[in-house]
């Protein structure tokens, strides 16, 4: 069972959700990175962003009112909200010092004031409705005037250097601190960041993937994860001088398998380098760990040791498992894969909740997303009763985890994929902004409100519960 305290709702992010209407100007952000990246010339030509535009999206901005009472009405008590630094912020703040004696009147005067009441008003409709009100405070995108993702990419020169930038970590405890100074009232959760290992691995490393910058470097990679920890550690110390409410990170963490038992000394290596890396850098400054889980990784021994600057890898990761899988078909483990190309693995969260568990002791875990590309909502059903028999099954064996959060409760802007890939519990009219509940949805209600999977074990046709 899971505790009468458990949360259960749905994670959104800013950009992926806000935006829905290219003619009212005063509801479109285009002073993000990601604003500017999906329309370059040079990646919409080589397909590297789908064409589609974030400002035909969801609409959140406009329509949360509907997003939240879809909430409440389908079991729901918790809601995990984005807030775009780029508009809060839309001009630099370095010209501000954080050691000044008035720095956040001093911000105060160059924030928007317009966004800063809207991001209330959400906030305020949440509470309105009984949702505990979860912010985060960076998902992916970066105001321009902290990087001009372009010019990176092309390697011209530039002070824009995002996540590179040495000043960054500062810039972003002033944004933490002045969020916390204006919301501290009215915040139950804050989150400082999401996945900020995707962010340095597909923006240094795996450049093919369609994230901004795309510029390979391995030193960056390195140094751009040592940026987001530092600016986390900051953001944490600013948050707390403001409330007493959790504070953490939300992190994207692989379960790793290897093709044979004996293969211990890789797992160790693929599993610190995906997971423990960063995380045992910001270990001391997090009241609770966020867990975002949606598939597992296959890896095999490399022949021989590769290095990329400063570290070397002696493992790749198997194409046909994991989210190296052909789009809808069928894993080589004979698991069906979802619209991503991603292997339904639900053991894979189980374990996962266990080992970071096991490594943080003491600090409790919420799994703040999990979900599926799957537009007709063929295995959503059975992915939401798995994955979250896995969760009740790993409080049952002593785990403490608080809450579960789905990726997400509507239809989403999934960045250089664009509208292409459906993860939302209710279906998105994107032309006339209109959420219809999946079925999948009419599942999770149900687990909620009785607290328990266990009455749903025996609809598994595709025998996901077998762990």
């Amino acid at each position: 069972m899971f505790p009468e305290n458990f949360m259960f709702g749905a994670s959104m992010s800013g950009f992926q959700f806000e935006m829905g209407n290219p003619s009212a100007r005063e509801e479109i952000d285009p002073n993000s990175d990601w604003f500017v990246w999906v329309r370059e010339s040079e990646n919409l030509v080589n397909g590297i962003v789908s064409g589609d535009m974030p400002e035909n999206g969801a609409w959140y901005w406009n329509q949360y009112d509907k997003v939240h009472s879809l909430a409440v009405d389908f079991g729901m008590d918790v809601l995990r909200i984005g807030i775009e630094w780029s508009r809060i912020f839309p001009t630099s703040t370095k010209h501000i010092p954080i050691d000044s004696p008035n720095l956040l009147e001093e911000l105060d005067k160059i924030a928007s004031k317009s966004a800063v009441a809207h991001y209330r008003k959400i906030m305020e409709n949440m509470k309105t409705k009984g949702l505990k009100v979860f912010v985060n405070l960076y998902h992916f995108s970066l105001p321009l005037w902290l990087h001009d993702p372009i010019a990176v990419h092309r390697g011209k020169q530039t002070d824009k250097m995002g996540w590179i930038s040495d000043d960054i970590p500062i810039e972003f405890a002033k944004f933490a601190e002045y969020m916390a100074w204006k919301y501290c009232d009215i915040v139950d959760i804050w989150a400082s960041m999401n996945e900020p290992h995707v962010v340095s691995q597909l923006g240094y490393f795996v450049i093919n993937a369609g994230f901004p910058p795309a510029y390979f470097d391995p030193e960056w990679y390195v140094k751009s994860l040592k940026n987001e920890a530092t600016a986390h550690n900051l953001a944490y110390d600013a948050i707390k001088k403001y409330t007493t409410n959790p504070v953490g990170i939300i992190y994207a963490f692989a379960w790793v398998d290897t093709v044979s038992p004996a293969q211990r000394d890789i797992f160790e290596d693929a599993m610190e380098m995906s997971n423990w890396r960063f995380m045992d850098m910001i270990k001391d400054k997090i009241d609770y760990i966020g867990v975002n889980y949606y598939s597992r990784m296959m890896i095999d021994r490399l022949p021989t040791v590769v290095k990329f600057g400063p570290f070397e890898m002696r493992w790749n990761s198997l194409t046909g498992y994991g989210q190296s899988c052909v789009e809808g078909g069928i894993a080589l483990s004979g698991r069906p894969a979802s619209d991503s190309g991603w292997e339904i693995y639900p053991e894979g969260l189980y374990k996962l909740l266990k080992a970071v568990s096991q490594r943080y002791r003491g600090i409790p875990l919420l799994v703040t997303e999990n979900g599926i590309s799957d537009e007709k909502d063929k295995y959503r059903p059975f992915y939401i009763i798995s994955h979250l028999y896995a969760v009740e099954k790993a409080i049952e064996d002593g785990i403490d985890v608080r809450g579960y959060l789905h990726w997400s409760i509507i239809d989403n802007y999934e960045w250089p994929k664009g509208y292409t890939k459906r993860f939302g519990l209710a279906y998105t009219d994107f032309e006339k902004k209109v959420y219809v509940p999946r079925p999948s949805m009419y599942i999770f209600k149900e687990i909620s409100e009785k607290r328990t999977t266990k009455h749903l074990i025996g609809y598994d046709p595709y025998n996901l519960i077998n762990f």
